[in-house]
Order: C-alpha cells, then structure tokens, then sequence
C-alpha cells in the first residue's frame, strides 16, 4: 500500500497530467498557482529541472504518466460512438505523453553521471516499454481505431494518420490470438533486457592501448600529450582516438594492436547476447507470421520487402566495384612506393587508414591533424549554428544558466518568425558511464495540446575530441561531418509541426536523409572559411588547402562505399538469412560475405558484432543508411541550383521535409521539393562512380 504521503503527491500528480492530457475544466485561481515537486510535472513547454532530479523523481514521473495513461485508454475502451475526437486524439494525447518520458527516461540513463539516476531511468524506460506494447496491442482499442477509420469522414491527413495508426498497432501483434499475443509481449521483455545488456557491456569496456616511444611514431604531439603515462602513452580504446591512431601511428603494430582491441570490445559477454537477440528476434516474426524478421522489420519500412533491399544493395555493389578495386591497387602501389611492401602482399583492415592518409598528404598536400588546428569546436559550433540559423530561417538564442544534466551541457531556444518554437540541449563530450555513440536525441515530440502547442524538444549527444587543459577542443573534418549530421537530427526534430504526435517520426530508412543533406556544406570553402581560424593564428584554413581536401575527397570512396554495403548485407544475413535449425555462428558471416567484395575489413579473431549498436538496437537499419543518402544527394541538387545559403530553398526544405514526419507520404514531399521523382544520379555521381 502506498504511503499517504506518496499518495497525496500522486493525487496531485494526476491532477496536473489531466490538465496536460485535456481532461480537466477551470481551477480556482490559488490551486493552479501550485506547482508539483516533481521536476518534471511543469506546465507546458517550461523547461525541466534536470539539475534537481533525483532517482525517485524518474520512478515517480514514470507511475503519474502511467496512471494518468491507464485512464485514457479505458476511455478509449468506453466510448460508445468512436470518433476521431474521442479516439484517435486521445490516443495521441497518450502516445505523446508516453513518448516524452519514455525518452526522458532512457536519455538519462545514457548521460547522467549520477548512477541512481542511471539505474531508475532504465528503471522506469523499461516499466513504460512494457505498457507501451500492451497499449498498442490492446483489441478494444484497436476495433475503436477501426471504428473511426470505417465510420467516420475524415480528411486526407486524418485519414493518413489512422490507416498508419491501424497499421502500426497490427505490427505490433493486436490481431494474435492470446497465446501467441502473450509470447509476443514476452519476448520484446526479453529483447529489452537483452539490448540493455549489450549496451551497457560495450559502454563499460575501458580497454587501454598501452605504446612506448617508439609505438607512438606518428601519432600527433597534442594527442600525445594527453594520453602521456609512465614514459609511454595509455590510449583509451574509443570512438574519438580511432581515426588519430589508425590514420597516424606509422607503427604497424600499433595500429593492428588498437584496431584488433576496438574490435573484440565487450566480445566476451555480447558474443553470447547477440545469438540470443537473433534467435528471439526471429521468433519475433514467426508469431508474427513472416519467415523472418526482415521480413517483420521492413514491413513499415519504405523498402518494404527485403528483395528490394536485397536488391539495392546488389546494385551498389555493382556500382562502386571497379571503384573499389581501383582504390585497392591504388594503396598497393603507393604502399611500395613510401615502403617497398610487395604489390602483392594484403592490405590488412589496419593498413588502409593510414596509407589513405599518407597518400593524402604526399599527392594532395593535405594532412588532416593540421587542418583540425584550424576546427574548434567552439568556432565550428557557432559557425554551423549560423549556417541553418540563415539556411533554414530560424533562430537559435542560448539560454543562460540552465538547469540541466551535467556542467559542460548547452542549451538553446528555436525561434521561427519571433516565436519560440522549439528548444534543444548540447553534451558533446565524452566522460565515464556516458552512452559512447553519437545521437541526435527527440525528448519531446511536439504537436497540439489542449493548453496550446507543445514545443518539440532534443538534444545532441556527442563523444567529440574533449578539451584538455593546454588545448581546446579540435575537430577532424571527419568529425566535422558528424556534427553537421547529429546536428541535422536537432534541427529535423524542432521543426516539426503536426497536430499530432504519431505523425512525428519519418520512416525509419528516409530519417538519415534529413540530417545526411547537411553533410555537403563541409564540402564548401565559403561556408566552412566562416569558422575555420587557427586555434593560435586566427589564420583562416585557406583556399589552396581546401581545393586540396576537395581534391581527394573521394580517395578510397569505392572502398569507403563497398565497407557501407558490407555492413549492411551483415545486417540483412543476421536477420533475412537466419536458420534456427542450423545458425551460421556471427564470426563466420564476415567469412561468407568477404568475396562478394573487392575488399575486407574484417580481422581474424576479432568480433566487431559485439560492439555494434545498429545491429543491438536497430536490426535491419543500416542499409537505411545508403537508402537516405541516395535521397540526400538528390535533396542537395535544389541547393547546388539555387545556392548553398539561399533562404528560400532553405525554408521549403524545412517546411517540406523536415516539418512532414509522416503527414504526408515521403515520395510525395520529396517530388514536390525536387519538382521531380527522385532518382540515384547525384548519389552516385558523389562517390566518382559516375
């Protein structure tokens, strides 16, 4: 039983979401002057106390949306004349509220350096998950849902919301019979628990690459300097160190050594849950009643089916093959060239970053640890931030002292025309216990509400190069390209504006695009000479050595897109291709794909499936990855026609692409952008294929 305490709050808890979910009349004036305890139970669009929560604020936040949740759906379940009214919109009512927290949760499980707040947030993400599959395979909604898409006439958006809804709740097990429904709902717990684990195994690996003298040839003196110890160097084996080692360490066995430790991380434990999340996976879609999860996965999905993604990627790897080979020759012969390794001899996974680089800066005078002494992070964050500010014709004002998760994290309000209309946070570092992927984040959805619109909300979360106490924070060009892309995630979700929060989210294989399309401005002198000033100098990255870059942008592309297309039939074998009487174990599916390309990147005895967050939390995505680009590029023609800061298109871009969602089918928005169907002639013609 309940304390009276904690009663009494949750009284007033509910009191305050039934005003958020339109459920309550007019208050006396002194009862909505008070403001619940809980950080995040504050009106609409006030800013959450992230600085004040506490781990029982999570649980307590978690038992009022879900209370307050149960309530509308058995509203929904009693409504004796279904309409869009007092169905589709309630359900989006719960939908949002359920969203928001569920985000909020499993955000602060990702980045909050408090443990307890870590723990309860996963805590409550997982009680909501739970309730969330229940909801939307719940029958007496569902034949409400029905009812209104049978009787009711409604308009084009309308319509489109509830077949998409009716389809949703389908994939999501509500016409199961109850036995199959409960085994359903079992195993996403299971899939829960199990994506859980592997996370929290592959962000807690702390592997250290430790090199003497002689081993830290090459590697830049700032980078030195910061892993210094003991008359050596202890190189933490992450994200931000990859490229700086792999690319510079002129030691071939320090590069084997980093890149054979980067690719075993955490494969002791999720060797063993990866099995697990397939098998479960494919059990998944047999009770679901397709042959295999791809099947399940794609079904809502704009590929579909995987024969067409099967044969997409068939097609690139046609397309990019005598690239690749090209490539592949290419660093044979300049290897012999700088070090007399026979032709003949493997080029080793190790290998091609670091001669790729070389190559770069002997044949294009380019060397890409000088040109990050001209990317601050600082300058390159103002900079970036004045491009879509102007491009898309918003403005981003930095809000003062915030209340948030962590010292080192910003955060701004979105203003469009003068009137907020959104808001994001920045926490761009890594640290210990910190989610070690790059994310843009959606917290809150966004969409009308009976008190007005709710302002949609995310936030970056980034693992960049840290400032350290002789340097600030230098970014590659490569980590450059990251940030306009996480950053186009930002921009994507607080443009959004539906009435509805079910419409939010695009497909999850056109989602890329929309941050993929903002990658092409690094590639623009005028642009990136705005920002690009020497940490000391001031002196702007110059003309000369920006054609440069230019000039050897797609060295090793054919590789660079044939490693793309590898990773994702990975992901389509994992999924499409699975034979629970006989599973291929997951070592021997980089054996069985490698001679389809003209290169490997696999190391023997290394696993890099343990560390790969695609294929833990999203199976059959990572094609998504070329699908949007093809769709990004062509997207990028509109701004080569009418110019690479022109407002206008900016904002139809804006109001077209980013702002849809899923209000409107993609190819249709896409069509009206382009003022075309889209096609793959720019996609192709950015990796030198053409």
């Amino acid at each position: 039983m309940p304390s009276r305490r904690y009663r009494h709050w949750l009284a007033t808890a509910l009191t305050f979401l039934s005003l958020m979910y339109g459920c309550s009349a007019d208050r006396p004036a002194d009862e909505a002057s008070e403001q619940p305890s809980n950080p995040f139970l504050v009106a609409i669009n006030e800013p959450i106390a992230y600085a004040d929560i506490t781990a029982e604020h999570l649980t307590e936040y978690a038992d009022a949306v879900l209370e307050a949740a149960a309530a509308k759906a058995q509203a929904i379940r009693g409504t004796e004349t279904p309409t869009f009214e007092n169905v589709i919109r309630l359900f989006d009512d719960i939908d949002r509220e359920l969203t928001k927290a569920s985000s909020n949760n499993y955000m602060l499980y990702w980045v909050s350096p408090d443990a307890g707040i870590r723990d309860a947030g996963l805590a409550a993400y997982k009680r909501i998950d739970e309730w969330n599959v229940d909801f939307y395979s719940d029958r007496e909604i569902f034949d409400q849902v029905v009812a209104v898409s049978e009787s009711e006439e409604l308009t084009v958006a309308k319509r489109k919301l509830v077949d998409d809804l009716v389809k949703s709740m389908q994939h999501n097990g509500v016409n199961l019979d109850p036995e199959s429904l409960e085994r359903y709902k079992a195993l996403n717990l299971e899939l829960t628990e199990l994506t859980t684990q592997y996370s929290m195994y592959m962000n807690g690996d702390e592997s250290i690459l430790a090199v003497d003298e002689a081993g830290a040839t090459g590697l830049p003196d700032t980078f030195k300097s910061r892993y210094a110890a003991d008359g050596g160097y202890e190189i933490p084996v992450i994200r931000a160190n990859r490229g700086p080692v792999l690319n510079n360490a002129a030691d071939e066995n320090t590069r084997r050594a980093f890149m054979t430790l980067y690719a075993t991380r955490a494969a002791e434990e999720n060797l063993k849950i990866l099995d697990e999340l397939v098998a479960k996976r494919h059990e998944v879609a047999q009770v679901m009643g397709h042959d295999t999860y791809a099947d399940y996965d794609l079904e809502i999905k704009m590929a579909r089916v995987p024969e067409n993604v099967w044969d997409f990627l068939d097609d690139l790897t046609a397309r990019s093959a005598e690239k690749a080979k090209a490539d592949l020759e290419r660093m044979k012969q300049f290897r012999f060239d700088v070090d007399g390794i026979a032709i003949d001899q493997p080029l080793y996974p190790w290998d091609t970053g670091y001669y790729a680089n070389l190559l770069i800066k002997t044949e294009y005078g380019v060397d890409s640890e000088k040109v990050r002494e001209y990317l601050p992070m600082a300058s390159a964050l103002e900079g970036m931030m004045v491009l879509y500010q102007e491009l898309l014709d918003l403005e981003f004002r930095k809000v003062d002292d915030p209340s948030v998760w962590h010292e080192e994290v910003e955060m701004y309000d979105v203003y469009d025309n003068g009137e907020l209309a959104g808001r994001f946070y920045l926490d761009l570092f890594p640290r210990p216990d910190k989610e070690s992927h790059m994310y843009g984040v959606p917290l809150t959805p966004g969409g009308m509400r009976p008190e007005g619109r709710e302002l949609p909300t995310a936030m970056l979360l980034g693992n960049f190069t840290r400032p350290s106490d002789d340097l600030p924070s230098l970014i590659t060009h490569a980590e450059l390209r990251t940030l306009f892309h996480e950053f186009g995630h930002i921009v994507d979700s607080v443009s959004f504006t539906g009435d509805f929060a079910l419409q939010k989210y695009s497909r999850a294989d056109f989602q890329e695009a929309m941050s993929q399309i903002f990658e092409n401005w690094i590639w623009d002198h005028s642009v990136v000479s705005t920002f690009a000033r020497h940490y000391e100098t001031g002196e702007v990255l110059s003309k000369e050595v920006f054609d440069s870059m230019l000039a050897a942008r797609n060295v090793n592309s054919g590789i660079g897109a044939q490693g793309m297309v590898r990773l994702s039939v990975y992901d389509m074998m994992l999924y499409n291709q699975y034979n629970p009487d006989d599973p291929m174990p997951t070592d021997d599916i980089w054996h069985y794909i490698a001679d389809r390309f003209a290169y490997s990147s696999f190391i023997e005895g290394t696993h890099p499936q343990a560390s790969w967050i695609h294929i833990n939390t999203h199976p059959v995505y990572y094609y998504g990855y070329l699908w949007s680009r093809v769709y990004a590029q062509d997207l990028f023609t509109q701004f080569e026609e009418y110019g690479l800061r022109d407002t206008e298109t900016g904002k139809r871009y804006r109001q077209l692409i980013l702002s849809n969602g899923k209000q409107r089918p993609i190819e249709d928005v896409v069509e009206e952008f382009l003022g075309r169907p889209s096609n793959n002639e720019a996609y192709i013609r950015s990796l030198g294929l053409d």
